[in-house]
């Protein structure tokens, strides 16, 4: 796949997970590079539907919490606030964690870690993580003299409308990217993991999905080739493959 908007390839050494940002066992870093253009491609669908302004974003299925902490830094400007679920209660602290990184006090907080670490252990891959840090801190000053991006994150069932409704209380969607399960190193999870396959579930969440977004909304899904993201109430404005994932841009379909 030819990125089209993520052309350079960049260092993101400062991103990498376990670096400054948080990661956990048996939850895979969704690729930096690749979560930049798919964003980018979004943002483009959006213009060309005539839809301008900073976004609230919305992950049903954030895990840690790391592809969004990550794209704060790469677009704030184009981010008004971050929200994200996960129905993995033990995943949330982790991703809670991350999104404190979006402040100042989460940031320090993680820098008194690494420091920690540093003294403890001398190794040289936490004085670059101390370094990074130093990055981060200028590029959060930088940011929250524009605007700060509010954060919030609730446990749900990504397959229950009723749940995510519950948890957004209201709150504007103007994007969904979800990086969904697709076995490699994590399963769906829920009470509708046995009574479907891996296609079914993910169209469940589809269906959820309508209860917390409008009309004006865009759906990003990333899945592996086997999953099928067509369902009759969305409009699919784009598709492309990296590798063994596949990224696929929706709209939901306007009914008179």
């Amino acid at each position: 796949m030819p990125y089209r908007f993520a052309t350079e390839n960049r260092d993101y050494s400062d991103y990498a997970g376990g670096r400054v940002f948080y990661s956990a066992p048996g939850h895979p870093a969704f690729p930096v590079r690749l979560t930049d253009e798919l964003f980018q491609r979004c943002q483009a669908a959006r213009r060309k539907l005539g839809l301008e302004g900073a976004v609230n974003l919305y992950d049903p299925c954030c895990g840690g919490a790391y592809q969004l902490s990550t794209l704060a830094y790469l677009h704030w400007d184009e981010i008004a606030s971050i929200r994200a679920s996960d129905t993995d209660a033990q995943i949330l602290p982790t991703a809670a964690r991350n999104l404190g990184l979006l402040s100042r006090a989460g940031l320090e907080k993680r820098a008194v870690e690494i420091s920690g670490l540093l003294e403890k252990f001398g190794k040289p891959s936490h004085a670059a993580a101390l370094e990074s840090v130093g990055r981060f801190r200028q590029l959060l000053d930088e940011n929250l003299k524009k605007h700060a991006i509010s954060t919030q994150l609730f446990e749900a069932d990504t397959t229950d409308g009723q749940a995510l409704t519950a948890g957004l209380k209201g709150a504007r969607v103007d994007l969904v990217l979800a990086d969904v399960p697709y076995g490699w190193r994590s399963e769906w999870q829920g009470p509708l993991r046995e009574a479907a396959p891996g296609e079914g579930l993910l169209g469940h969440m589809l269906e959820a999905l309508l209860s917390v977004i409008s009309a004006d909304s865009l759906v990003a899904i990333v899945t592996d080739k086997a999953q099928n993201c067509a369902h009759p109430r969305y409009q699919r404005l784009g598709r492309f493959k990296v590798g063994l994932r596949e990224a696929t841009i929706l709209r939901p379909v306007v009914t008179t």
